[in-house]
């Protein structure tokens, strides 16, 4: 009679299998601890305002980490840098804060030069081992066509970090124990296979974003100088329904109301 431990054991490839795009999961359980990594100061708010909403609101610590300063985030030439610096920092702190969210760090690194260097990946799996976040999100640094760099570098400093917080050899000189989070969820999928629902949280969203008042004009299509406040509120509005379509196209992938879509990574 065989026992469990006499049966040969199923070899676990180290090539992951092609992603079946018939099957999309739905709504993780909600994590105790979850930290989002953007370029920007207002990619978070975009790639999954209403999943951090949602899960702030169930109970999980929410932390940003946001990589650049934004400094390019202006059409206005002649802009101070420094007080551009720190209104943004002050945005995003707002803007988390309409989420619900703990705390925004900020790594520094210059708007548009962001790299994926031994400095960058040492620091963010610094903060991965310090925070212990169950879910990690970032940007999908595969997707097709992505032009702007900081986003590509973006998402691969959060997947090449994430592998050394997770590996205990890694940055050994840290002197933190390694950690694995149970998921990485990569937003602006290229290919998405999960769906968090986020009806309720959709308002949540379209306010974080308005906190952005710095990128109103060249971001979210709301001018500077409206011609009335009427107008003013017809494009916070048009900002409104543009936010709903967009997250009613998730959520059909998963054939709910309202749902922000990723590619969910096995760590």
């Amino acid at each position: 009679m065989s026992t469990e431990a006499d049966r040969p054991r199923t070899a676990v490839l180290p090539v992951n299998d092609l992603p079946d795009t018939d099957d999309v999961s739905l709504d993780l359980t909600v994590p105790t601890r979850a930290l989002a990594i953007g370029a920007h100061p207002d990619d978070i708010e975009f790639g999954c305002g209403a999943t951090l909403a949602k899960w702030s609101a169930a109970g999980c610590e929410v932390f940003h980490l946001v990589l650049t300063d934004g400094a390019k985030g202006t059409w206005d030439r002649n802009a101070d840098r420094d007080a551009l610096i720190a209104t943004r920092q002050a945005e995003a702190r707002e803007a988390a804060a309409a989420l619900g969210s703990k705390d925004v760090l900020f790594l520094g690194r210059t708007d548009g030069e962001l790299a994926n260097g031994p400095e960058e990946r040492w620091e963010v799996s610094r903060i991965i081992r310090t925070l212990r976040p169950a879910v990690v999100l970032g940007h999908d640094p595969w997707r097709r066509y992505r032009l702007h760099p900081d986003h590509r570098h973006a998402g691969f400093i959060v997947t090449d970090a994430l592998v050394a917080a997770r590996d205990a050899l890694f940055f050994p000189d840290q002197g933190l124990a390694a950690h694995r989070p149970d998921s990485l969820l990569l937003w602006e999928a290229d290919q998405p296979n999960h769906v968090e629902s986020v009806a309720g949280f959709e308002e949540a969203k379209v306010l974080a974003l308005l906190a952005h008042v710095s990128q109103h004009e060249s971001t979210l299509g709301i001018p500077k100088a409206p011609a009335s406040p009427e107008a003013h509120d017809r494009a916070v509005a048009a900002l409104q329904a543009r936010v709903r379509a967009q997250l009613e196209t998730h959520g059909r992938l998963a054939q709910t109301a309202l749902g922000e879509s990723f590619h969910r990574v096995a760590v």
